[in-house]
């Protein structure tokens, strides 16, 4: 049995996991407020459509390399609250994009995967440090502490229900650009760390 198979498992086994059964509900669009994003030194208020219950913080980076680092870190900001309303801004139509919990192969994909998560998570503190931006590419390295305080989509067919539980995650994200919208992106991070976190399975 692999890793993931082995996860699924584990979490179908233990409460507060229920299956999914077909398409779920229409979900309603939050609309959370009072973002506080720092980008290339520079404090940003207000991302208008993108107003999510987060803070990000990008240290040290000026000029084109801080361009590319914001469009970055608001791609996080998007990824960490499931708000998809801006993924055709950042990301190319055709964008390819892997991380330990989904793999994309367009804009629409990605699209519908953080439409699964919209709802999974509160009271969200992002934190982005940049470790290198070049001309078509840029790595960075964020910590994200939040709230699971509702359903979170482990897969198709699993629904993980709110534990009310504070977790923390750190991960690095490398994207490569095209015109400034990101075209493909790797995600790193530890997926057990976080179920281990919201005691879904045990710790090791």
């Amino acid at each position: 049995m692999g890793r993931r198979a082995s996860i699924k498992a584990s979490l179908q086994s233990r409460r507060p996991v229920r299956l999914r059964a077909g398409v779920h509900a229409e979900r309603v669009m939050a609309t959370p407020s009072n973002l506080r994003s720092m980008r290339a030194g520079q404090q940003v208020a207000d991302l208008g459509a993108l107003r999510p219950t987060a803070s990000a913080q990008v240290r040290g980076l000026m000029g084109t390399s801080g361009d590319r680092a914001g469009v970055l870190v608001r791609a996080l900001e998007v990824a960490v609250t499931g708000d998809s309303r801006l993924v055709r801004e950042l990301y190319t139509d055709d964008v390819q994009g892997w991380s330990p919990a989904m793999t994309v192969s367009s804009a629409a994909e990605l699209a519908v995967e953080l439409e699964d998560r919209e709802e999974a998570f509160s009271d969200i503190d992002l934190d982005v440090s940049p470790l290198d931006v070049g001309d078509d590419q840029a790595c960075v390295e964020w910590v994200v502490t939040a709230t699971h305080s509702g359903p979170l989509v482990l897969d198709e067919d699993v629904v993980i229900e709110p534990t009310g539980r504070r977790c923390m995650l750190r991960g690095v994200t490398i994207a490569d650009f095209d015109r400034g919208r990101i075209r493909a992106f790797r995600q790193y991070f530890d997926e057990v760390s976080l179920l281990e976190q919201l005691a879904l399975i045990p710790a090791e």
